[in-house]
């Protein structure tokens, strides 16, 4: 009989919902690392909230049993999904049940900011009647500015609109008919900037993301600006934040996350301006009510049954054909990754074309990793299962096609994605069955593997292009592992996909842009 570890406060009725599926479960919290490593293996499965690290040395101890980690939440940042991925542990997620419950954390927050509630309170308590001190501000009629309209974003905007505010949006993935069935306006970051009376943040915490409200950024916020972040930790400087409060250039500031938590020390305690909750966005009872139970259904439909439903490294695909898609998955996750990474603006319809062997298979796996793949670069806890969903919810067209024949390749994979400034695609294939290839961009043939690093340049096909960027790459003492070149036309449009052995900054990224003939640069990273 299966038998699972509980080892954050969980709903009792997570384990009712274990027992009755014949799947035995324990209860025990506050486990450190060392403790909960010599007990993990133990146990089929590990059910955690965010109190409980589950590190690579936990994972390692916990095989060759421990077959799933369910995570009753959203984020995983507790977990070690590389390693768990590593060793075949399933990481599981329950994206959905929070949502209302960290949206209306975020509209409470609004109001405690607006009207300096927590600062209020405390004079009031010390036997102080300051009546004209806090002053505050009135939110209908001023403009809520949200970066990022996921799930919880845009329950956030409708929320806001009850409350007569004006709501623009900066979401790159925001299609206009989405921003239109939202009643908000899409604009640019810059624009957002300018504009807001209070800036919200519902995006995820990637390498896109991390500080997205820079020093520079918060700077060129409208003066009196009020900042709410509800997201994740990371996604604001927070001592910039501290020191433009003190400036005066922003108005105040509510945070529930923060970039290291627990928070002990900060110099956020020291304003009046600041609101300051502890990680409390899914604190409800319903909430939790929901996460957990829906995280015992997930876990016990998998060790029961094999059925893999949320999962954050494995595909909802039976154990028959997972060993066949192994690689065409890879490869659907890179080319989607690669499109992904390269739209800025809005995406209106994606089209997925299998050829040859691929149109022979089991498409619809293939068809959620390439999505999770193009919507994971800026929305948060997108995984195969939830990725169609997410779609459907922006109103992005999504078609597939499948020729069994092709000439040249014996299998061939596309993604073509249109957004509201053009198209772009990108086909692959698989080399000796099982190592997937770019093949072509844009129409331009090229033959390139995608390694973690990589540098995309679009541009002319001139002379001294190729020497150009050898040589600010080793002048930043960034090594070339492959350079790879494909053009239209002598003369025409190029382009280059380069690995690198590191990361490309942003200066870097920037002296690269600033090349003669170079039209655009990006750095991608594939996992």
């Amino acid at each position: 009989m299966p038998k699972v570890l509980i080892a954050d406060k969980l709903s009792p009725h997570a384990r009712t919902l274990f027992e009755r599926r014949g799947i035995l479960s324990e209860e025990r919290t506050g486990l450190g690392e060392e403790e909960l490593a010599s007990i993990a293996g133990r146990y089929d499965g590990l059910v955690v909230r965010s109190s409980t690290r589950v590190t690579a040395r936990v994972l390692e101890a916990g095989a060759p049993r421990l077959k799933v980690v369910g995570r009753a939440g959203i984020g995983v940042d507790n977990i070690d999904v590389e390693a768990a991925t590593r060793m075949g542990v399933v990481v599981m997620n329950a994206p959905f049940g929070n949502a209302v419950t960290t949206a209306e954390h975020t509209i409470a927050l609004i109001l405690a900011l607006a009207r300096r509630i927590p600062a209020a309170d405390r004079s009031t308590r010390a036997g102080r009647w300051e009546k004209s001190r806090f002053m505050g501000m009135e939110l209908m009629g001023k403009t809520l500015g949200l970066i990022g309209c996921g799930n919880i974003g845009s329950i956030v905007a409708e929320r806001a609109q009850g409350l007569k505010m004006k709501v623009i949006v900066h979401d790159p993935f925001l299609a206009e008919e989405r921003a239109r069935s939202l009643g908000v306006e899409r604009v640019s970051f810059d624009e957002l900037l300018a504009r807001a009376d209070i800036i919200s943040l519902h995006v995820p915490l990637t390498e896109q993301t991390r500080n997205i409200l820079s020093r520079e950024a918060l700077a060129r916020a409208k003066p009196g600006v009020r900042i709410v972040n509800c997201a994740r930790g990371g996604l604001v400087d927070e001592q910039a934040l501290c020191e433009l409060i003190r400036a005066g250039h922003v108005a105040g500031a509510a945070l529930d996350v923060f970039a290291e938590e627990p928070l002990w020390h900060s110099p956020l305690f020291e304003l009046e301006e600041v609101v300051l909750t502890p990680h409390l966005g899914a604190s409800t009872a319903e909430a939790q009510e929901k996460v957990a139970l829906q995280i015992a259904e997930q876990m016990s439909d998998f060790l029961l049954h094999g059925a893999i439903t949320n999962a954050l490294n494995m595909p909802s695909v039976s154990a028959e054909e997972a060993p066949r898609l192994k690689p065409y998955m890879r490869l659907a996750e890179q080319l989607g990754s690669f499109a992904g990474q390269l739209t800025e603006t809005g995406i209106k319809a994606v089209t997925l074309t299998y050829g040859g062997e691929a149109a022979a298979l089991n498409t619809r796996p293939l068809t959620q990793i390439a999505l999770q793949g193009l919507l994971k670069p800026l929305l948060e806890s997108v995984n195969m299962v939830s990725a169609p969903a997410i779609a459907r919810a922006r109103n992005i067209e999504v078609t597939t096609v499948e020729r069994e024949h092709l000439a040249g390749y014996r299998t061939l994979m596309t993604v073509e994605v249109t957004t509201e400034r053009g198209r772009r695609e990108v086909s692959g294939t698989l080399f000796q069955g099982s190592e997937p290839r770019v093949v072509s961009i844009q129409g331009i043939p090229m033959e390139a593997r995608l390694g973690p690093h990589m540098l995309y340049v679009r541009n002319l096909d001139k002379p001294g292009l190729i020497g150009a960027v050898g040589t600010t790459l080793g002048e930043a003492g960034v090594n070339i592992a492959s350079f790879h070149l494909g053009r239209d036309r002598p003369g025409g449009n190029a382009i280059a996909l380069v690995e690198v052995d590191q990361p490309i900054g942003a200066e870097l990224l920037a002296r690269i842009r600033n090349l003669p003939h170079v039209l655009q640069a990006k750095a991608l990273r594939f996992s």
